[in-house]
C-alpha cells in the first residue's frame, strides 16, 4: 500500500507549459459593449410547474400517495369521483416541470421546458406530459406546458433485480412544450435612463465605457455609477430605443487590465494564473515527502514432536503466518530559486517547471509566497 500525502492528485498540469506561451501580455484590445455588458431590466425570468406524465410503460410511480391523490383531483375535473384505493399510477408519474421565460415573450409564442421526476417514476421515456400551469416567483401563470416528452435516457430492470441505465431517463424535455400566456412589464420602455451592468465589475473598466459611449455621440449622456454600472440618458421618444440600444452594444471600448489573480480548484488541482500577477524578490526551496508501506505475509511451517514410550515422532503441524511490514520515507530535495524583483508569470512558471513542481506543491509555493507578502495577487481556492 502506497500513501502520497498531497492536497489533491499530483498530475503535473500541461497548462503550466501553455501558460508559458501565453505569458506575453498582449496589448489591450477593444470588445463590443455586447459582449461586456447587460442592459438592466432586460432579463429572463424562471417558471416551475407541478404536473403529470401519463402513457409510460410500467415505469411510473407506483402507488405513490402524492400521485394518486394527483390523479384523483385531476380526473375530479372531468366529472370522476374515484377512490384512490381504485387507482392504479404505475403508468402515471408526478413531474416538475420548469421553464425560462426569455425577454420581452409575448403570448402566443413557445417555449421549451424540462420535465423531472419527483416520485420514484424509473424512466419518462414514451411519456405526455398533461396540461400544466407554470408559476413565476410571484405566483402569477405566464405560461401553459403540455405535449410529448423527448427522453435521451434509456433504463432497462430485470426480474432478478440487474438494470441498465444510460444517461438520465428520468429527465425529458419538450422542444417549444409551453406557450406564453402573460407579458412581463419590462421597465426599459418606462424609464428614459438605461443602465448597462457589467459582466465584471471594474472601476476602470466602467469609466472606459462612460468616456467611449460619450465620444462615441459626442454628447455627455453616460455616467459610471459603480465599478459595475453605467448610466447612459436614451432618447425620450420609446420608439427610438431599439435603435439606440442598437448602437450602443456595437460601440467597442478597451477594457482595463484584470486584477492579479491566482485561481485554484483543489477538487481538479487546476491552477490558473493571470498575466498581471507579479512576485517581488523572493528564494522558495521545496521538497516533498513519499511515504510507502509495504505489507505482505509470512507462512511459516512447524513440526511438533510425539514422544512414545520407545521413539520420537515428528508430525507437521499448523502453519503460522506472521505479518511483514516495511516503511520507506524519501526526502526529494529540490534546489531553490529566486524570484527577481516585479518577475511576471512566465518567469514565475519557468521557475517553478525547473524544480519538477506539481499542483499540490504549486499550491503550496504560492500560499508560502503571500504569506511572506511575495505574491503581488490574490488567491483563490474554489
Amino acid at each position: 500500500m502506497t500513501y502520497y500525502p498531497t492536497f489533491f492528485p499530483v498530475v503535473r498540469l500541461l497548462a503550466l507549459k501553455l501558460l508559458m506561451g501565453l505569458a506575453i501580455i498582449l496589448p489591450a484590445h477593444a470588445d463590443r459593449l455586447k459582449d461586456m455588458t447587460e442592459v438592466a431590466g432586460v432579463r429572463g425570468n424562471q417558471l416551475v410547474g407541478y404536473g403529470l406524465v401519463v402513457g409510460l410503460n410500467g415505469s411510473g410511480d407506483g402507488n405513490t400517495l402524492l400521485t394518486l391523490q394527483t390523479i384523483q383531483s385531476m380526473v375530479s375535473q372531468f366529472g370522476q369521483s374515484v377512490p384512490t384505493s381504485g387507482i392504479k399510477g404505475k403508468n402515471v408519474a408526478s413531474v416538475m416541470v420548469t421553464a425560462d421565460l426569455r425577454p420581452f415573450s409575448k403570448p402566443g409564442q413557445g417555449l421549451d421546458v424540462t420535465v423531472s421526476t419527483l416520485g420514484e417514476a424509473k424512466s419518462l421515456r414514451g411519456g405526455t406530459l398533461l396540461m400544466t400551469p407554470l408559476l413565476g416567483a410571484d405566483g402569477q401563470v405566464y405560461a401553459i406546458a403540455q405535449g410529448n416528452l423527448l427522453v435521451g435516457g434509456l433504463g432497462v430492470e430485470g426480474n432478478d433485480g440487474s438494470q441498465l441505465i444510460v444517461n438520465v431517463p428520468t429527465v425529458g424535455r419538450i422542444p417549444s412544450g409551453a406557450t406564453v400566456e402573460k407579458l412581463v412589464d419590462s421597465p426599459l420602455l418606462a424609464n428614459q435612463d438605461i443602465v448597462l451592468n457589467l459582466h465584471q465589475g471594474d472601476f476602470s473598466t466602467a469609466l472606459n465605457v462612460a468616456d467611449a459611449i460619450n465620444d462615441y455621440v459626442q454628447d455627455a449622456i453616460a455616467v459610471p455609477l459603480d465599478h459595475t454600472s453605467v448610466k447612459v440618458r436614451g432618447p425620450a421618444d420609446p420608439a427610438q430605443r431599439v435603435s439606440f440600444l442598437s448602437m450602443l452594444e456595437n460601440i467597442e471600448v478597451d477594457p482595463a487590465r484584470p486584477a492579479a489573480k491566482v485561481i485554484v480548484n483543489a477538487r481538479t488541482g487546476t491552477v490558473v494564473i493571470n498575466g498581471d500577477v507579479r512576485v517581488t524578490p523572493a528564494a522558495v526551496s521545496h521538497g516533498s515527502l513519499t511515504v510507502k508501506v509495504d505489507e505482505s505475509q509470512n507462512v511459516r511451517t512447524v513440526q511438533n514432536v510425539i514422544l512414545n514410550e520407545n521413539q520420537a515422532a515428528a508430525v507437521a503441524g499448523e502453519p503460522v503466518i506472521e505479518d511483514d511490514t516495511e516503511i520507506i520515507a524519501e526526502q526529494e530535495t529540490n534546489p531553490a530559486f529566486v524570484f527577481n524583483p516585479g518577475v511576471d508569470l512566465s518567469s514565475i512558471v519557468e521557475s517553478i517547471n525547473a524544480v519538477g513542481a506539481s499542483p499540490a506543491d504549486l499550491v503550496a509555493i504560492l500560499e508560502a509566497l503571500r504569506q511572506a507578502g511575495a505574491l503581488r495577487a490574490e488567491l483563490i481556492v474554489i
